[in-house]
């Protein structure tokens, strides 16, 4: 017998052995259990298709409540046990690093299991025969700092025997998946005192856990991952809608339907005009009638109010794969969306987002005090978020109708809160766990007419929407 498989067998013996025992260290620390579904149930929607790599006795995977479940374990005393509790659910005992299983999922959990594989690598390319583009790999590991407590909690019986093969930080988990083409999505650390103490544990993990320096000391460390598809650079693989909101914008129209290039297989434009004062609508109507046979434009009038109600409006009229999002102002050039539209349909990003903070701006572009926010906001979503985004506030946001409708669908989750529609797409792409890619634009100085955006009421606005989220996306223990 090799060294990996004498490796592999007593891994296989000692969790056979400590199977029947299994649910009972389970109750013991039912504090951290509960957090750890709360983080997954978090990630993961209700009757998603679901695998579970070192399922155990399946309590993880049965709590996700999945429409489709099926867990593996290298153990069979663990896939016995599990099989007989949750008969609604499907185990097979397989090793991680040779999946037998001729089926795909919409999300891979990993808990608490890479440190019993002798491969990880190996159990990474073996991962891709169960994955799809849109399929989601969520890791949660735990942190080395606590390796010691961890080792005396065994000793005393607190924590289930384990035959740990290795011990691996997040850049070694991050390094295994980029070397196997994967993309990491999020990653972040959770979970400050394992420890069960009324309120006072509630606090330090729901709140305390997520400041800086305290936050690397958190047990529980995650990562959330995808295996993106790659496609070639200016491909016609998709029909892009254009949506411009308007409101008062009547000397850009024409200017925006010329200057927008066409894309992929074939491209609309969506005017949402949104009660102007100017003649706004007669000119979207003189300009659709011109250019009909030229280009596909159409246009819609609101029937609420705000940016948000106007982009939902274009958004529920779209006939393209890909959703668009061009302010009327023009002061991201219309010229700029064929890079959106490379990065969504290149495979590179899921959530295409412009920044306006990168290229130096024309004079007038950006006053102070918006460039004060913008950067204000940055820093705090970047937080938010566990994704880096420099410019939560430009008004051009890419995404596929696909990925669109699932964010409606879990709409409910934050509320009809944003009258912008901004934070509505970024807030529900974070939910979704989706890529986000910012594209670096030259922002200009608006040619007609002024700004919509009140600095003080708004920004005030935007900054209760931050508290909001923040125990909607972080402290969601």
């Amino acid at each position: 017998m090799t060294r990996v498989s004498e490796n592999k067998e007593k891994v296989r013996t000692t969790i056979d052995r400590v199977a029947p025992s299994r649910d009972k260290y389970i109750r013991q620390s039912r504090h951290y259990y509960r957090n750890l579904v709360r983080f997954y149930r978090f990630n993961i929607p209700v009757n998603s298709r679901v695998l579970e790599i070192g399922c155990g006795t399946g309590y993880l995977l049965n709590e996700v409540k999945p429409a489709y479940g099926v867990g593996i374990d290298i153990s069979g005393e663990m896939v016995r046990i599990a099989s007989e509790k949750y008969p609604h659910l499907k185990f097979y005992q397989q090793d991680a690093e040779s999946l037998d299983l001729n089926e795909k999922f919409d999300y891979i959990i990993i808990s608490d299991t890479l440190g019993y594989l002798e491969d990880i690598q190996k159990a990474f390319i073996s991962l891709k025969s169960v994955c799809t583009p849109q399929t989601r790999i969520i890791i949660n590991y735990h942190n080395f700092f606590w390796e010691p407590f961890l080792s005396l909690a065994q000793k005393l019986n607190l924590k289930m025997p384990h035959k740990r093969l290795n011990w691996l930080n997040r850049a070694d988990v991050e390094n295994l998946l980029d070397i196997e083409g994967y993309d990491v999505i999020k990653t972040g650390k959770r979970y400050l005192m394992p420890m069960y103490i009324p309120l006072i544990s509630w606090f330090f993990n729901k709140y305390l856990a997520y400041l800086p320096l305290l936050n690397s000391l958190c047990l529980t460390g995650y990562i959330i991952a995808r295996l993106p598809e790659n496609r070639p650079a200016d491909n016609t693989d998709f029909s892009v809608s254009v949506i411009i909101p308007a409101r008062n914008e009547e000397g850009n129209i024409e200017d925006a339907v010329r200057r927008i290039p066409d894309m992929g297989s074939h491209t609309e434009i969506i005017f949402v005009e949104g009660g102007s004062s100017d003649g706004t609508l007669n000119e979207i109507k003189r300009v659709c009638e011109k250019w009909q046979g030229i280009k596909d434009v159409k246009n819609f009038v609101q029937t609420g109010k705000g940016k948000g109600d106007a982009v939902r409006l274009g958004f529920e009229n779209a006939k393209g794969d890909i959703l668009m999002i061009l302010d009327a102002d023009l002061t991201v050039p219309p010229e700029d969306l064929p890079k959106f539209y490379n990065a969504l349909a290149t495979g590179r990003g899921e959530y295409i987002n412009g920044t306006r903070l990168v290229y130096p701006m024309e004079d007038e572009a950006m006053r102070t005090l918006n460039m004060m926010g913008n950067k204000f906001f940055s820093v705090m979503f970047s937080w938010l978020l566990s994704q880096r985004i420099k410019d939560t506030l430009c008004g051009t946001k890419v995404l596929t109708a696909s990925n669109y409708h699932k964010l409606k669908a879990n709409r409910s989750y934050f509320g009809d809160f944003d009258p912008f529609g901004d934070f509505d797409l970024i807030f529900g792409s974070a939910k979704l766990n989706l890529k986000l890619v910012e594209v670096p634009i030259r922002y200009r100085a608006r040619k007609y007419g002024d700004t919509n955006i009140s600095r003080f009421s708004h920004g005030w606005l935007l900054l209760k929407m931050v508290f909001y989220a923040m125990n909607k996306i972080k402290f969601v223990n």
